[in-house]
């Protein structure tokens, strides 16, 4: 059986703590137990206060990870001790383990985008089972078709990079057509995978400074990343609030 996750609440929104995300996924895989994961960070949980379809997928999730590093900090100021697990980090392990037997779908991006990605991780995991691919930009008849093909395939796991909050609100909306999958937002992943952009360097991310990395690659996101300091001084009060009583 897969071990229970111990949960802590981050602004409201719960994560689930353990010491190898990648092994409790692959017990579930091995039980048929579906999944829905959720990689957690600083500008998901200030959406969800305004959205609460998004807040409802989060809470609904069977594994919500510390991605960000606003969020580990949260948690490290209430004595949990856990590192970060970036979402791209966490499915390419997860696929990296995976056995022939054992299949994958690619879901999202831009036209050319995904299938790029899947041909980059076929070359680095060459037993990688990959039975689909397909863009984010559907039609409804093309949505249609998309779903008699899951529900067709039955794919073991599938990767959704949709960004947020649509693909944490597809995967619930969809989950039915594969309730034994494990289901991934992976937001911009296959971007990084198919080498049209690039994660930041492992010092900035060792020092929570990724954030300043994206918004240098995409400078449109300022507005989003107002988000940050907003989570920081919400957090800070919060834990001041609970140690003063």
């Amino acid at each position: 059986m897969s071990e229970e996750l111990q949960t802590f609440k981050v602004l409201g929104m719960p994560v689930h703590l353990h010491p190898d995300y990648t092994a409790w996924l692959r017990s579930r895989l091995a039980q048929n137990l579906g999944v829905h994961v959720v990689t957690l960070n600083a500008e998901m949980t200030m959406q969800a206060e305004q959205n609460a379809e998004l807040a409802r997928a989060i809470h609904q999730a069977e594994l919500v990870v510390p991605d960000g590093a606003g969020v580990v900090l949260y948690l490290q100021l209430w004595g949990k001790r856990i590192r970060r697990c970036p979402g791209i980090e966490l499915a390419q392990t997860l696929l990296s383990q995976l056995s022939s037997d054992r299949t994958v779908f690619f879901y999202g991006g831009k036209p050319g985008v995904a299938q790029t990605a899947a041909d980059t991780l076929k070359r680095q995991y060459p037993e990688l089972n990959i039975v689909g691919v397909q863009h984010g930009y559907l039609s409804e008849i093309d949505r249609a078709e998309f779903a008699r093909e899951l529900q067709q395939k039955q794919p073991d796991v599938i990767l959704v990079g949709l960004g947020v909050p649509r693909q944490e609100i597809w995967i619930v909306e969809n989950r039915n057509l594969c309730p034994n999958a494990i289901w991934l937002g992976v937001g911009g992943s296959f971007d990084i995978w198919a080498g049209i952009k690039t994660r930041a360097p492992a010092w900035m991310g060792n020092n929570h400074l990724e954030w300043a990395y994206r918004l240098y690659q995409e400078p449109w996101r300022w507005r989003r990343m107002l988000a940050l300091p907003k989570f920081a001084l919400k957090a800070l009060g919060e834990v001041g609030n609970r140690k003063v009583f």
